[in-house]
């Protein structure tokens, strides 16, 4: 071995060569298991794994591969195109002809387009390829019906922090992984919960904090782990599971929580005017008129965030998250909206009563475009009486809470309820 020839990665080192190494994954694989009866079976099909980075996606593949006496193909969905595709198919037929089936593992397949994904179907469909597809994106998202529904879609999970860390004390024992290393419990245990159940990660940390330390301590562990950004697959599930909790925690005025949830994204990579154009429609859906200032305040941070950029317009965001959870909330507007607009895409286009329509010509005003109209600052009384919604038509949209501002003007509403004659009883 020399300069020129350097080992391979200590997490491609001790890469489980049985299932019975493989750390993890208790729920697919051991006696009665879903995977474990799918091999005994003899009836494998086409596997999609969705599963966090690092959990041993390709390790399953290749495994599984050689459990069935498969021939292997890899290829990943970032460099691979439907040329790959085509190749991969010539090999397969070659293949078959000799009677031995191939097993197309696609990695990252979220990354193939539709039409790529396409390019499978009917091979995957003729039984020539068995498709093991691998993904960190939900595939009700990424992966299309068609192939979705020709494969058996498999949940991996990441890695408990006793599993990485009984992994990183393999690497210091096993012959192909680090022997003659030594680590403190302090350093295992800090490498073991920075992984978040990467055991890629953990592997690889641990083989540059080697060349730092023998034996291992956190100090090491911490330099060579670098600065650590939460993980987030930026237009993925976990983006979204990520608002979603941003959203809940600021309606359930949980200041704390949703201040945690702010930060995991805006450190995790989010787009922090996508992140602010959430935050001015939460000021609309859940605060509304029990505190018309939040939405003021909510542009104001955008606007921030616009002008100052990053990182002195996080703390604008910030600010403006705090408020929200802080403040009264009301759904009375985003109600309202919703049955607005379902009034109007269920119901009968009417026309517009005529004493509401506009008269600018003089044609328009001989037809009766708008007589009879009652100016509410020449007649209060009359403008109360007359009817402003279509012949026959009865709403009974909004409703103010008893939060903040809308407290304040539920009394005004019921009198104006009132005044047109409609009650408050619906």
């Amino acid at each position: 071995m020399t300069l020129f020839d350097p080992p391979a990665p200590l997490p491609e080192r001790l890469r489980p060569r049985t299932l019975a190494e493989v750390v993890g994954q208790g729920h697919l694989l051991g006696p009665g298991k879903p995977l474990t009866r799918l091999l005994q079976s003899g009836r494998l099909g086409s596997l999609i794994f969705w599963g966090p980075p690092g959990v041993g996606k390709t390790t399953l593949a290749r495994l599984i591969a050689s459990e069935v006496g498969a021939h292997f193909i890899p290829l990943s969905a970032v460099s691979a195109g439907v040329k790959d595709v085509r190749e991969a198919v010539t090999e397969a037929e070659r293949l078959r002809a000799r009677g031995q089936r191939t097993i197309l593992f696609l990695d990252e397949i979220h990354r193939f387009n539709k039409a790529q994904q396409d390019a499978l179907l009917p091979h995957v469909e003729s039984g020539l390829l068995t498709l093991i597809g691998a993904t960190t994106e939900n595939p009700s998202f990424e992966v299309n019906p068609a192939l979705r529904s020709r494969a058996r879609t498999l949940v991996l999970e990441a890695l408990t922090q006793e599993e990485v860390r009984g992994l990183l004390e393999r690497a210091l024992t096993d012959p192909r992984g680090l022997p003659g290393l030594t680590a403190t419990e302090g350093a295992l245990d800090l490498l073991a919960r920075l992984a978040e159940g990467d055991a890629r990660r953990a592997l690889g940390t641990l083989e540059v904090a080697a060349t730092l330390a023998n034996p291992v301590t956190p100090e090491a562990v911490t330099e060579a782990f670098g600065r650590h950004l939460p993980a987030m697959d930026k237009n993925g599930e976990d983006f979204y599971n990520l608002i979603s909790a941003l959203h809940k925690s600021v309606r359930g005025s949980h200041v704390d929580a949703a201040l945690y949830w702010l930060a995991r994204m805006l450190e995790g990579g989010a787009d922090p005017l996508y992140v602010a154009r959430r935050i001015v429609r939460m000021a609309s859906e859940d605060i509304g008129l029990a505190d018309p200032q939040a939405l003021r305040l909510c542009i104001a941070a955008r606007d921030a965030m616009e002008f100052l950029g990053s990182p002195e317009g996080k703390l604008a965001l910030a600010q403006a998250v705090v408020y929200l959870a802080l403040a009264p909330k009301s759904n009375s507007v985003y109600v309202a909206w919703k049955k607005a607009r379902s009034a109007v895409q269920e119901g009968e286009m009417l026309p517009v009563p005529v004493h509401l329509r506009n008269a600018p010509t003089s044609l328009m005003r001989a037809q009766g475009y708008g007589q009879g109209y009652a100016y509410y600052f020449d007649d209060p009384e009359g403008s109360f009486q007359q009817n402003y919604l279509p012949e026959g038509v009865r709403l009974g949209l909004y409703a103010p809470t008893g939060e903040g501002w809308e407290a304040r003007v539920a009394e005004r509403w019921r009198k104006l309820r009132e005044a047109h004659g409609e009650g408050t009883d619906e």
